[in-house]
């Protein structure tokens, strides 16, 4: 038995080990991909729309974004990235640009490249005619020069196009020209177009082919004389010739082949943040992590002493499993993300005190008990309770990403590493070198340092008072729904703070060097022509202001006014989200809101029972009500990032529901006499150790990252402290007291004949009569 154990040992060391030095390797080797809000630029999400003659498929969507590639390319944007998001969306993330406006003239213009022929000058009742929508009609359009053109159904579309270059021909003396390739179908157009443009005499304005982008003519060359009338420009390849310098004809071949998309686009959101947030972003999150880390590991080695100890170093480890995770997956960190990053921390000493709470009851019910004895049958008890809790925290992380976008998205795949590597933490690199410790003679000879060998301050006063928590249930569900219907009533009252995630619009965060009253600058925005803006302080000198509908020329407006009443005013955060993506992130929450309950209500089932599942998703209802009705009596705003900070919670109130169901369940196939109600309330004591333990380490990190990150993190942490202290309560005395109320009544056992008989006289207790005391009248 000792050979088989010690030879598990070592293969627990070696896959430790192994793990560990491929994480450190790639964590030198490979960088850890930060996302815009970590280092500053913008993100612009499109969205392909079809045109009568082009559908905007997955494949006109892929042909789009290579266009779209090789303009970015072509300007020298330092890594951009491009990517398909489903069959429509496209994302865009420039980084190192801060300016929206100059943003949108990295894209160019987004609208479909026409070729047409010019019909003559347009006289005074066509010029107030607006341009059609539809390229297949005739339009008017100024040129170059301002002069209104008639212009016939487009002849050739951005399809027929292959490509545009800029050159120089010396000895031409052509000079900077642009050249233009067509693709075998465009050149036989091309042909016709000029065939037709070259029977006009030299100088008429029919002589002339106007290429329009966006409505807007960007070049109306003649017709060279040379071309012969029927015969058009042959071969493919044409010439656009001009006074033209360089950047002149690098523009206008940037335009021409930049400009050829097949489909129509439009911006459905964007996100701009400035390199000083991003820096200042990572310095928050660093400090939160550094300290909130140091505060757990102090906690966790106070309590549990030199497994505590060992946890810890475990801690590090999974640090550099989860860094080594996202570089190697070429995951994005996210501000969100590092947040999660920082949270998975709490996970990872869960595991530690599932295990070391397990394995001090062991020790205790032992009568002649060893720590290593003791901590093996620990890990033994703990697993399925540490495999349960992570599963449905990775059912929440799967939903983030699944229906989350932008930063949001990046917290689900770091929770989700985060998690993982938390398991190999406290299943692989903590048990190696508890173990280890543990059979160590000087060890064996004082157990009391180990942190197992005693039950703990909570649990000798548990045990020592053995309350009855579970004796009235009913006044325990009474109290929640007073609390319910308490916090429920801010969203009456106070009603919901949406972000423009949800609402679609416009925000915009601003730096000023002196401080600005909201009020004043609301007065001055309504008198600039914003009467709806919505403004709000941010920080100590910062100010945010947010509006439904607002362009780059209106932003240009709002942040011209907010410099006159700041002084120096800077934009570090600018953030566009459409109508439609804000009614699809919107549906999308609540989607994955209900999916949430439903896998949480279907898994528990499977794993426990309908009564357990039941109890544990209206315990989960009545943390998510309480928690967006404490947000609405705050004040505070419903968007993305607390979509993330409720999902988390829900994974965290299953995760003490799973351990207190797992419990009762041991329970309930040891002991088939014993009420439920006691039962229960015995798991709850024993449980109620690991519970105080994990919530505290959760706490210390979650406190740090409230007081000490920026406003966005901090109210993601404030989200969590919330549900951290509704799930203990809900999962100790709501759920607990719903599987009371819900389970069938167990009936006591009846008692055999052989109890009812009375006993044998020789077997009875003899009856010890006193005598009758005699004496004198």
């Amino acid at each position: 038995m000792l050979k088989r154990r010690n030879k598990s040992l070592r293969t627990r060391a070696l896959i430790a080990l192994a793990v560990i030095a491929a994480s450190l390797a790639i964590a030198l080797t490979t960088p850890v991909r930060l996302g815009l809000d970590l280092r500053g630029g913008t993100q612009i999400v499109l969205e392909t729309r079809s045109t009568p003659t082009t559908d905007a498929d997955a494949a006109a969507t892929d042909r789009t974004l290579e266009v779209l590639r090789g303009r970015i390319d072509a300007l020298g944007v330092a890594e951009p990235t491009l990517v398909r998001s489903g069959d429509h969306r496209i994302l865009v993330e420039l980084p190192g640009v801060h300016d929206p406006k100059k943003a949108a003239d990295v894209l160019g213009r987004t609208a479909q490249l026409t070729v047409h022929a010019v019909l003559g000058p347009a006289g005074s009742a066509d010029r107030a005619t607006a341009p059609p929508a539809d390229p297949a009609e005739e339009r008017v359009l100024p040129d170059e020069s301002g002069q209104p053109l008639r212009l016939r159904a487009a002849e050739l579309t951005g399809r027929d196009v292959k490509g545009a270059d800029a050159r120089f021909d010396p000895q031409g003396g052509a000079g900077w020209h642009v050249t233009v390739d067509f693709t075998k179908t465009g050149q036989n157009r091309w042909k016709q177009v000029t065939a037709r443009a070259a029977c006009q005499p030299a100088g008429d304005p029919q002589r002339r082919v106007a290429i329009v982008l966006d409505n807007k003519i960007i070049s109306a060359p003649q017709v060279e004389p040379s071309v012969p009338c029927g015969t058009g420009i042959p071969g493919g390849t044409t010439q656009i010739t001009g006074s033209f310098d360089q950047a002149e004809a690098r523009e206008l071949a940037l335009l021409i082949s930049g400009g050829a998309l097949p489909v129509p686009v439009e911006t459905v959101e964007q996100r701009t943040i400035g390199a000083t947030l991003g820096d200042a972003a990572i310095e928050a999150a660093a400090w939160a992590a550094v300290i909130g880390t140091a505060l757990t590991a102090l906690f966790i080695i106070a309590v549990y002493r030199l497994l505590g100890l060992l946890a810890t170093v475990a801690l590090a480890c999974y640090g550099l499993i989860s860094y080594a995770a996202l570089a190697a997956l070429g995951a994005t960190l996210t501000l969100p993300g590092l947040a999660g990053f920082v949270l998975a921390i709490g996970m990872a000493v869960d595991a530690n005190v599932l295990v070391f709470e397990r394995a001090r009851e062991e020790y205790a019910a032992r009568s002649r008990p060893s720590p290593r004895s003791a901590l093996a049958a620990g890990f033994r008890g703990a697993l399925s309770a540490i495999a349960d809790s992570n599963i449905t925290t990775l059912i929440a992380a799967a939903l983030l990403f699944a229906f989350s976008s932008g930063p949001v998205r990046g917290f689900g795949v770091t929770l989700a590493i985060g998690v993982l590597a938390s398991m190999v933490s406290a299943l692989v690199i903590s048990r190696v070198l508890a173990e280890f410790a543990v059979g160590r003679p000087a060890v064996h000879r004082r157990p009391r340092i180990t942190g197992i060998a005693g039950t703990g301050w909570v649990r000798d006063r548990l045990l020592r008072r053995g309350p009855f928590l579970l004796r009235r249930p009913r006044r325990w569900l009474a109290a929640s729904a007073v609390l319910l219907v308490v916090t429920a009533s801010g969203v009456l009252v106070r009603g919901l703070d949406f972000g423009i995630e949800f609402t679609g619009g416009r925000l915009i965060e601003y730096a000023t060097s002196s401080p600005v009253d909201p009020d004043r600058a609301r007065t001055a925005l309504t008198d600039a022509g914003f009467p709806r803006a919505v403004v709000q302080s941010s920080g100590d000198s910062g100010l945010t202001v947010r509006a439904e509908d607002l362009s780059n020329a209106d932003e240009a407006t709002v942040t011209e006014t907010i410099r006159d009443l700041g002084g120096g005013t800077k934009k570090v955060r600018d953030e566009l989200i459409g109508p439609s993506m804000g009614d699809e992130l919107r549906r999308n929450a609540l989607i994955a809101l209900c999916l949430a309950l439903g896998a949480q209500l279907l898994y528990l089932a499977v794993r426990f029972r309908w009564v357990f599942g039941t109890a544990a998703v209206v315990a989960l209802a009545h943390d998510v009500v309480i928690l967006i009705g404490a947000f609405a009596w705050l004040g505070k705003p419903i968007d993305g990032v607390f979509l993330a900070a409720l999902l988390t919670v829900i994974g965290y109130s299953v995760n003490d529901s799973v351990v207190l169901f797992d419990r009762v369940r041991e329970l309930l196939g040891r002991d088939r006499t014993t009420p439920l109600p006691r039962l229960t309330n015995q798991a709850v004591l024993q449980t109620l150790p690991r519970t105080v333990n994990t919530g505290m380490g959760a706490a210390l990190i979650l406190t740090a990252l409230a007081v000490l990150a920026d406003d966005t993190l901090a109210d993601f942490a404030l989200a969590l402290i919330i549900g951290l202290a509704i799930g203990t309560y809900s999962s100790v005395f709501t759920a607990a007291s719903l599987v009371v109320e819900l389970h069938p009544r167990r009936k006591a056992p009846r008692p055999s004949r052989s109890a009812r008989r009375p006993e044998p006289a020789e077997t009875a207790a003899p009856t010890v009569r006193k005598p009758r005391q005699r004496g004198l009248r």
